[in-house]
Order: C-alpha cells, then structure tokens, then sequence
C-alpha cells in the first residue's frame, strides 16, 4: 500500500479492500469504506467500468461513487487476467462483488473458492435478494421500491413514485458495511473471516417497516405519504410571499405550538381551549392550516426562516439538490468534497456524512482514471514484472 493511503488517523487504515462493483450498490460499500480510510482496489473490465459512461440520471454515478480507491482493469475471463485478480484478493481482508447471482462463482471468485486459501477474507454479495424464492431475480434500486411498498408510499394514491434518489441501493451499501464492520469485529475474536450479504429487497421492507408497525398497532392499512393523515396539525409545505420559495414547517409539541401562535400573533388560536393538545388540533387540522397558511404568504422566506430559526422549531426552505453546491453549512463543516471530473471539470460532492474524534472524513483520491494504478497495485501483490505485463496488456 502506497504511503499516501495510509492515514493511522482513519479507522479503517491498513484494511484492504477488493471491489468487483458497477452502478450504485456495490461502489457505495466501497465508497464508504474507503472514506473511512480502507485502500479500495476497484477492479474494473479492460477498457472500464460501463458505469463511467451512463448518460442522463445515471451520469453522477460513477463520480460520486468512486473517490478514494485506486484502479485496475483485468480481463477475469482470461487465466492471467483471473490469476492477478486472486492474487489481489488473497492479500486482502474484504471483497465486494455486486453482479447478478453466480457471475463471480462462474469465474472462480466465489466465496467458495477462498474459504480454505483465505479463510480470514470477508465476502460481500450485493444483491436484489437475500436467499429465497426471489433470490435468482434481477434486480434495481426502482424494481424492489416498486415491489416492497415504498413507491406505494411516495406517491399521491394509485400513482406510485419512487424516491427521488438511489435510497435503496445507498441503504443497501450502508446495511453491508454494517455487516462487514460487524464480521470484522467477529475475525478480531475467531480469527476467520466470512460471508455477508446485503439486498434491495430486504433493505426496502426495512424502509417500510414502520408503515407495517403502523397497521399492526391501528389494524388499517397505511395510506401514502401525500394522503397520510398526519401525526401533527401543522407539518406541512407552505408557501410565502414568492411562489418558488417554499418552506416546511413542523409543529410538534404542545411547548413549540404555543411559541408558533405567540411569534405569529395567534392569539384566537392560543386562547381556544379546544386547540390545547396535539390530538385535538390534529382533529382541528382543517380549521388551523387556511389561517396558518396566509401567515406565511404574507412573508419572505427569509423573514419566515429567520423567525422560525429564533423559534427553534423543526423547518427547513425547500431546496434544489443544485442549491447544496453553495450550501453555508456544507461548506463551512468540511461537508462537500473536492473532486475533478475525467473532462477536468472541477466540482464538490457530498462527503461521508459522519464526524471521527470530530473531523470528517478526507478525500485522499481524486476518481481513478481506468487501470490507473494497475501495475503498482500488482507489484504490491507481489507479482513478477513478465506476469504484470501479461496481467495488464
């Protein structure tokens, strides 16, 4: 390992990491890992990761995904190709693989093939499913939120929608780093490795879990978000002066609503009797939101966000994922990292979003050109210059 890899600052210095990933799921495991200081190889097919040239929503994906890990391009099909790959993996301590069911089995990469030449490796399949009827399936990020209820849950009534980001494939890298940090722990104490295994599926059951604890405890059926109703009388979208400038505001306490009607001078409100507990104001919505909403229309945003921030209470402007670019936060906390595209357009993407002993997590590695650090990393492993040479043509 290079010493500009190594930061005894990190958690997870010294740890290596192998990546056999495309798309979202697979790159965020390792995303994740190597912002917390793991050396992440990412092994991508001659010529590239396919990911590097997606068009359209898919065009962030590789850049978002790929810092901080260094590259090698390797024909797996080959025997020469196959042999540099198992020689990576075998002085690693984690692989990641997120191709569909049995492609690296098929290789001779499977989970199988170290159990006895490395038994202290942790194996990471990122999959749509978990084992059962579905586990063969394809699956993508739209197709489990599709079918685990969460589209139901985004969505106006029979118009299902899914999120508006990769929430699953992200969730899903996130549940298998827990379970690699989890079998990692287990190694410090057996010594032996192990496989783990993260899904689509099963990741947005999680996400919807609480909408089936919610028919458990009522006995009915939850309805989508944009139908629920909610919790609290004003939790809500509002519009001020200018259209365009949204924010929410939530109200929920009986503390925070008399703070809400005192700063904006609803004196009826706070003398109704009837107004008194959340229950009743819920049951009151219709009634409260009209005089709530004209409140807000006579305000700027600015107005209304400086009054609600000496308040204290939960709101937030409506933003743009553009607007986080010029965020003050983000960019005061250390919270968007420095990158150069492969055109060499320079931009800032979010950082890992976790403090360590109160500092965030660097940006050690700018994105990998393809097979960037192809013959270093295989000198590292130990291989003749003839073997690399062969490895890499």
């Amino acid at each position: 390992m290079g010493d500009d890899m190594i930061d005894e600052a990190l958690p997870l210095s010294g740890i290596r990491v192998i990546e056999f990933t495309h798309m979202v799921m697979g790159p965020s495991v390792g995303l994740i890992l190597a912002d917390l200081g793991a050396d992440v190889i990412k092994v991508e097919p001659k010529g590239g990761d396919q990911t590097r040239h997606l068009l359209g929503s898919g065009a962030g994906y590789f850049p978002m995904f790929n810092r901080n890990k260094r590259s090698i391009c390797l024909d797996l099909k080959s025997e020469v190709g196959k042999a540099a790959a198992i020689a990576l993996v075998e002085g690693a301590d984690i692989l990641i693989e997120n191709f569909r069911p049995g492609t690296l089995v098929r290789l001779g990469l499977g989970p199988d093939d170290f159990a006895e030449r490395h038994p202290r490796l942790i194996y990471c399949s990122a999959k749509g499913f978990l084992t059962g009827p579905y586990e063969n399936r394809t699956a993508l990020d739209e197709v489990t939120q599709m079918m685990g209820g969460l589209a139901y849950m985004t969505g106006p009534p029979g118009r299902p929608l899914r999120a508006g980001a990769s929430v699953v494939d992200i969730t899903g890298g996130m549940f298998g780093v827990i379970g690699i940090l989890a079998a990692l722990e287990r190694r410090h104490r057996t010594g032996r490795g192990g496989d783990v295994k993260c899904a689509l599926f099963e990741t947005t059951a999680f996400l919807v879990g609480q909408h089936m604890a919610q028919e458990a405890v009522t006995g009915k059926a939850p309805r989508p978000m944009p139908d629920r109703i909610s919790a609290w009388a004003i939790y809500d979208v509002f519009e001020t002066r200018l259209p365009d400038e949204q924010v929410f505001v939530g109200v929920v306490s009986d503390g925070q609503w008399v703070a809400f009607c005192e700063a904006f001078g609803l004196d009826a409100f706070l003398a109704d009797a009837t107004l008194a507990t959340n229950n009743q104001r819920v049951e009151a919505r219709e009634r409260i939101l009209p005089t709530v909403r004209d409140c807000f229309r006579a305000m700027s945003r600015a107005e209304a966000v400086a009054l609600l921030e000496r308040l204290g209470l939960p709101f937030a402007p409506i933003a743009t994922p553009s607007d986080l670019f010029d965020d003050q936060h983000l960019g005061a906390g250390g919270g968007l990292v420095d990158l150069t595209l492969e055109d060499g357009t320079n931009t800032r993407l979010p950082g890992l979003p976790i403090e360590v002993d109160g500092s965030r997590m660097p940006r050690r590695l700018g994105l990998p050109t393809p097979g960037e650090h192809g013959a270093e990393l295989l000198r590292e492993a130990g291989l003749s210059e003839d073997r690399i040479a062969a490895a890499l043509a």
